[in-house]
């Protein structure tokens, strides 16, 4: 019988947890147990690594294994424990000392054919890692320069299992083909840098982008479509000022956490979000099960949220999400989201028949001052 532990990290909103991945090889009879409250994608990580290692040349155990997540009490989810989880099986049969996965984080998914797939949130996992004393970090190859943005922790990028053996034998590694990260590139709208002075006319509403974005204050602009709404929040970002380096690891964070690729670079302009005017309050606020994606509030986290076409129900129901960190609760867990973006909404008149000479000033007035009331002046 014997036994050996490997580290990975549990991502709670931003916030990290260094969790223990423990293998067991017993007596009794063959077949894998899987312990510590993991999620359905977890918990098929058995026949997952089963399936990578034995591709890769190596065997799986023909005894009980157990496989056990510490803390128990954490509810786990995501599939990035599986890297973790193969070097503590592999270290529990003697392929390599169980003493080289000391003070190591590992992170990544794998394939049916031992290599590693991206995941997402290796900015925070490894940002977490560092903050807990961890000296070494693994991750999928590709994603190693997404984690070298955090200093003060040594990252190695490798491609499949093989050359995490190799690795951790210090043989040299051998040549396999990599995983590429796919999906959307973080920060393409902050890169833009549009600016206001490409606007002509509008003076007064030029001046309140101004005005708003020195003191980070919310703003509406109301009026018939095609006056330059739009145009005017899309110029707000290239009004701040580049993000700092606390602010930018953290916009990084939230972007890494919601499958953005990085590109390997920190998001260092004011990000931009813009969900549609027919988007649910859940898309923009954020949620899923156990593992709560961030939303358009939080994407736009230190930038410029824009809400076209908000109608007044929605934003006064917005308006309770505008906190600092909002705290989504899933499976009793509470997430922390940071959430604090200079919010720019969009509103056009509303038709109305009267029958009756109408009354003094324009109709949809008290809906307007309601609006302003309610969310903007925060009354």
């Amino acid at each position: 019988m014997a036994s050996a532990c490997a580290w990975s990290v549990a991502l709670v909103g931003l916030e990290g947890q260094i969790v223990q991945v423990e293998a067991d090889i017993g007596a009794g009879l063959p077949r894998t147990v899987l312990v510590g409250l993991p999620d359905s994608a977890l918990y098929q990580a058995r026949d997952r690594c089963k399936a990578a290692v034995s591709n890769s040349g190596r065997e799986w155990p023909i005894s009980l294994l157990t496989i056990n997540l510490s803390p128990a009490t954490l509810p786990k989810a995501g599939s990035h424990y599986d890297l973790a989880i193969v070097a503590a099986v592999l270290a529990a049969q003697g392929v390599f000392a169980a003493a080289e996965l000391r003070r190591t984080a590992l992170l990544g998914e794998l394939g049916l054919d031992g290599r590693l797939r991206p995941v997402r949130g290796i900015l925070p996992a490894t940002l977490a890692a560092q903050q807990a004393g961890f000296t070494r970090v693994i991750v999928p190859l590709r994603q190693a320069g997404e984690a070298k943005l955090v200093e003060g922790i040594d990252v190695f990028g490798i491609a499949s299992i093989t050359q995490l053996v190799a690795f951790l034998q210090g043989v040299p590694m051998p040549l396999v083909e990599p995983i590429d990260v796919i999906g959307e590139r973080a920060g393409k709208h902050a890169n833009r840098r549009l600016d206001l002075a490409d606007v002509v006319g509008q003076a007064e509403a030029k001046w309140a982008c101004e005005v708003a974005a020195a003191g980070r204050h919310h703003m509406l602009f109301h009026g018939p479509p095609g006056v330059g709404k739009t145009m005017l929040a899309e110029r707000v970002p290239g009004l701040l000022p580049d993000l700092d380096v606390h602010d930018a690891l953290e916009v990084s964070a939230v972007h890494s956490l919601a499958g953005f690729n990085l590109a390997d670079e920190l998001i260092t302009r004011p990000p931009y979000s813009d969900p549609h005017h027919s988007a649910s309050i859940a898309s923009i606020v954020g949620g899923g099960q156990r593992v709560a994606r961030p939303g358009a509030i939080s994407r736009a986290h230190k930038g410029v949220l824009f809400l076209d076409d908000s109608t007044e129900a929605q934003s006064i129901r917005l308006r309770r999400e505008f906190i600092r960190l909002a705290a989504i609760g899933r499976t009793g867990v509470h997430r922390l989201r940071p959430h604090q973006p200079e919010a720019v909404g969009a509103g056009r008149p509303r038709p109305r028949i009267v029958s009756s000479p109408p009354p003094s000033g324009p109709a949809h007035l008290p809906g307007v001052r309601r609006f302003l009331r309610k969310w903007v002046l925060g009354a």
